[in-house]
């Protein structure tokens, strides 16, 4: 009796997927291969992606961007206002300021703070100053300031009136008229006397910080605060700087624009911010000085 020559038992399992291999690939075809190849690619791009930095998600923030997040500010900045005019504000649009000297409000202040927000016109005709060219213009005063309407409008005409003012030399010539004309439009521009706390009212986005004066559309718009105490570089002198800033923004009005100290120890243009300081200048109220 021959004895039969089974192979180790160890040796089995190695037919049995080798077999079962060649029926899978016989059965599928092409598809045999690409299963597993596909099962690999899967998990590897699992992987990747689950290891730092893999894949298409955010990169972390380096050290040189946090810093620059970190300084950037809360909200974003509003640009400036800047006072000259055109630039960053409406092209009809004059200011001389955007904030107040720091040593310039005073302590007790001897005006209304703030009025009702509106204004009145002046009532009256006046004569006409000069022999050029007429320009009509309108006197207002805000309601609830305590100021003389009457005294305020004499005190304008005077000033244009004043052959050192706009019409010397026949250049133009003033009138101020009524309520009447204001109504109908029959005039070329206001003067407004207005309380600090409604310059914004009447001269919105210019920046004059409740403490300058300015000119906004056809209005020379008088800051009360400036026409009660002036400005420290004045020394004092009132009546001067009222001469001053009722020519240059009614200089605004007729379509002038800022000049600049022409160098030290000169007469400042009436068309300098002198508002802001006299940059070396000596005082001057007068567009035409004798």
């Amino acid at each position: 009796m021959v004895a039969r020559r089974d192979p180790a038992p160890s040796a089995r399992p190695a037919v049995l997927p080798r077999g079962r291999f060649r029926r899978f690939v016989r059965r599928y075809g092409w598809r045999a291969y690409a299963v597993p190849l596909l099962s690999i690619a899967t998990v590897l791009a699992l992987i990747d992606v689950v290891r730092p930095g893999g894949g298409e998600g955010p990169t972390p923030t380096s050290t040189a961007e946090a810093a620059v997040d970190a300084s950037a500010p809360a909200t974003p900045i509003a640009p400036q206002v800047t006072e000259a005019e055109g630039e960053g504000v409406p092209a009809d649009v004059s200011s001389t300021s955007t904030a107040p000297p720091a040593d310039t409000v005073p302590a007790a202040p001897t005006y209304v703070e703030q009025g009702t927000g509106s204004v009145s016109v002046v009532d009256g005709t006046s004569a006409v100053y000069g022999t050029g060219p007429l320009e009509r213009f309108v006197v207002e005063v805000e309601d609830g300031i305590g100021v003389d309407g009457a005294a305020f409008a004499a005190a304008v005409e005077g000033i244009l009136g004043d052959p050192r003012s706009w019409g010397a030399g026949g250049r133009l010539s003033f009138q101020r008229v009524g309520a009447a004309e204001a109504a109908a439009g029959a005039y070329e521009f206001r003067v407004s006397l207005v309380s600090p706390g409604s310059m914004e009212i009447y001269c919105p986005g210019v920046g004059t910080g409740g403490y300058t004066s300015c000119r906004y559309g056809e209005r020379a718009v008088i800051n009360l605060a400036r026409w009660e105490t002036a400005v420290p570089d004045y020394g004092g002198e009132v009546p001067t700087y009222r001469q001053y800033v009722v020519n240059h923004e009614v200089g605004h009005a007729l379509g002038n624009g800022h000049e600049q100290c022409p160098g030290a120890g000169q007469l400042a243009p009436v068309m300098q911010q002198q508002t802001l300081g006299l940059q070396s200048c000596l005082k001057n109220a007068w567009p035409y000085p004798s």
